[in-house]
């Protein structure tokens, strides 16, 4: 199968995506209900994990160099199991685009558009989305790459611009509700990693195979920054969590900015950068969801699943019946998804598959994928 190729900096880019577009709704919030005071410390600590498992995982690619994980687990178990585990990561990436879009679209009704019809602004995004995956991936990366950059800027400006309302002392107590809550209950926010799932799917797409342990570890590296900066905005900025409201929480410092009397409401341009990070972000999951199922049901190109898929997701996002159901669906069922499918399945898979290669050696059967 042949796939548009991506350079290093597209592939770190890709992966960079999932983690940003994430934080632009409610994952700082949530990690900061989970580890209160102590997130930072947590997330230096989870993230320490995040980069050792990222190291397992590259170790475990090498003997599976041009292959994705769909591709490793036919190896490891034949066309059933592929299928199978198929299936579950095409689940994983719609469900949680779904959900993220939802919410999304629900903070810009009440802040932007309380009069519209959420079905509308719902298919405002599904419109462009199938739209943009009528191209080839890498024209996708390419918007990507040149969105992702003005998010972390936006990102960075908000802690720089907001240092007169930052509060040091809101970091105390430094262990938040406890050590057992930081370091044992706190592996929980492992969750917040989820863009480790795009590296199983990089493999095929890079132009230098060889530096994907480079666009690894650089991606994992950047997003612990990225993360613990969120945080910190937010944790120095409002004395107890619970002063945050249900609107985004970066968005909520966003509005504290000021420049006078000419610069003010800036929150409003950085929504639409958010929103066209959005998009490429779910038109990443779509891709990948695409691809996947065309692997595992071996058809001939993927391009007529775009409309399906769109609908898959509009449909997905449509099936909470409130704004209470959909953001527990974000908060607590994506971290396990992550943990379960991403972290545990996922590098069992490999590490099932490397212990059967080991075993068979140089044999006709092991070459069937490589």
């Amino acid at each position: 199968m042949t796939h548009s190729k991506l350079n290093t900096v597209e592939a770190i880019s890709i992966i960079l995506s999932i983690f940003v577009a994430h934080t632009l709704v409610s994952l700082p919030r949530n990690l900061i209900i989970s580890t209160k005071s102590a997130t930072i410390i947590n997330l230096i600590y989870v993230g320490f994990i995040a980069i050792v498992l990222t190291i397992l995982i590259v170790k475990l690619f090498k003997n599976f160099s041009s292959c994705d994980i769909i591709d490793v687990s036919e190896y490891l178990g034949g066309k059933v199991f592929k299928q199978i585990i198929g299936i579950i990561f095409i689940f994983y990436f719609t469900f949680n685009a779904s959900i993220l879009l939802r919410n999304f679209c629900e903070y810009l009704k009440i802040v932007y558009y309380p009069m519209t019809s959420i079905v509308f602004i719902l298919l405002l995004f599904i419109i462009a989305v199938c739209v943009a995956n009528k191209g080839e991936f890498e024209t996708i990366s390419k918007v990507n790459l040149i969105v992702l950059p003005f998010v972390l800027i936006t990102v960075l400006f908000i802690f720089f611009a907001n240092t007169g309302h930052l509060s040091l002392e809101n970091i105390y107590p430094i262990l938040g509700d406890g050590f057992f809550n930081t370091f044992i209950s706190g592996l929980g926010n492992l969750g917040a990693f989820g863009g480790i799932a795009i590296i199983y799917f990089l493999p095929p797409y890079l132009n230098n195979p060889e530096k994907f342990k480079k666009i690894s570890l650089v991606s994992i590296g950047i997003s612990i920054i990225y993360l613990i900066l969120c945080i910190a905005t937010i944790l120095f900025m409002f004395s107890s969590i619970m002063q945050v409201d249900e609107i985004m929480p970066l968005y909520s410092a966003a509005r504290y900015i000021e420049f006078g009397s000419f610069f003010q409401r800036l929150e409003s341009i950085f929504i639409l950068i958010w929103i066209l990070e959005i998009v490429c972000y779910l038109s990443i999951s779509v891709r990948i969801s695409m691809t996947t199922l065309k692997k595992i049901a071996n058809l001939s190109t993927s391009k007529p699943l775009i409309l399906n898929f769109g609908l898959l997701i509009f449909t997905i996002a449509l099936l909470p019946k409130n704004t209470s159901i959909s953001i527990f669906l974000e908060n607590t069922i994506y971290k396990y998804l992550v943990i379960g499918i991403v972290l545990i399945l996922s590098i069992t898979i490999l590490l099932l598959a490397n212990l059967k290669k080991k075993r068979l050696g140089g044999t006709l059967e092991n070459e069937k994928i490589l």
